[in-house]
């Protein structure tokens, strides 16, 4: 039998629903990106405080990668990672996930299906990441689906190789930068495979393809550019040339952008020139300084996380994002902090 309160607690009752409710559409989405060294590992917390990471670093030297995603999640007050895309099965990206779950509390993993490429190392890693999932639930995804986290939405652009076919609401304009972009050779490796996602939390977007290549990248921004403009970009594959071409980051016109290189490991000139071109003075920050790049293709320190190659700090780049778009970068080894007030328009 349904139980039913007196009439006179039911205002009572509606009122702390809404103050909930209020008091979780007040706080900001929160972004950790961890300094892992040249691999990738976001931390990303819902204001509804479900979190999900994407990619855990590197396997290896004692635990480091792991270890950092820990600090992380503890600062941010979690006692579990809800869930952790993996966004390809390199080294730099699942390799951390055996030494992490020895350490935290996990609750799914969500990727793209078993590994598709056929050579030794992701062979490897993925045996390794395949005795984890034992035990833990596990979500394959493909382009269309959402990862259901409460409080913001985490839509799948790529998995597998493949992409969403329609244009996401409010974008699919002809791209015109289409028509002065080289054709890139096919890749085969999995970082063509990646699990790309783009997550949303009011107006604020932000965009994270892992490792995604530009043959890849060209079919989501030509002719039409699927995705539309987006706040924040995660650049992929950590600068690297095989990925984030001019057609690509000229389309999404990011408002800033965080490149998770290492100092000897991406970040090379041509990319940032492109990404550096498109988003502008004070909203372009690094996880390290990059020795490829120089003096000429590194921004300020002040917005590198980790100037000194020689001095590993470990130090992260930190990201709080309200619904109405507005959001702000913090380097945490500095305390610097931009403010970014405009919200995305999606075209």
């Amino acid at each position: 039998m349904l139980k039913r309160f007196p009439f006179p607690f039911v205002p009572f009752c509606v009122a702390l629903v809404c103050a909930a409710f209020s008091n979780a559409e007040s706080k900001p989405l929160q972004v950790y990106a961890v300094d892992v060294e040249g691999g990738q590992s976001t931390l990303i917390v819902s204001p509804s405080g479900q979190s999900l990471l994407i990619d855990t670093g590197w396997p290896g030297n004692k635990g480091r990668d792991a270890d950092r995603i820990v600090a992380a999640a503890k600062s941010a007050g979690l006692k579990q990672i809800d869930y952790v895309l993996i966004t390809h099965f390199h080294r730099d990206h699942v390799g951390g996930v055996p030494q992490l779950a020895e350490r935290f509390k996990i609750g799914t993993f969500v990727d793209h299906g078993r590994n598709l490429e056929d050579s030794n190392d992701p062979k490897q890693d993925y045996a390794a990441y395949e005795k984890v999932l034992t035990g833990h639930k596990h979500l394959v995804v493909k382009p269309g689906d959402y990862v259901p986290i409460r409080g913001i939405d985490v839509v799948v652009l790529t998995a597998a190789g493949e992409h969403i076919q329609n244009a996401l609401p409010g974008a699919g304009n002809p791209n015109p930068a289409c028509a002065d972009e080289p054709k890139p050779k096919p890749d085969d490796t999995e970082n063509a495979r990646s699990l790309g996602t783009l997550i949303t939390y009011g107006k604020f977007r932000m965009l994270d393809l892992g490792d995604l290549t530009k043959d890849k990248e060209l079919e989501l921004m030509c002719p039409n550019n699927l995705i539309g403009t987006v706040d924040l970009l995660i650049v992929s594959h950590h600068g690297w040339s095989q990925s984030d071409s001019n057609a690509f980051v000229s389309a999404i016109h990011p408002q800033a952008a965080i490149m998770n290189n290492g100092a000897r490991k991406g970040g090379s000139p041509d990319v940032w020139t492109i990404v550096n071109n498109v988003v502008g003075p004070q909203r372009f920050w690094q996880l390290h300084y990059s020795v490829e790049g120089g003096a000429e293709h590194n921004v300020a320190e002040k917005f590198i996380a980790n100037p000194n190659e020689k001095k590993d700090e470990g130090k992260d780049i930190q990201v709080r994002a309200f619904r109405d778009g507005k959001f702000q970068i913090r380097n945490s080894r500095n305390n610097n902090r931009v403010n970014y007030p405009r919200a995305t328009v999606v075209k």
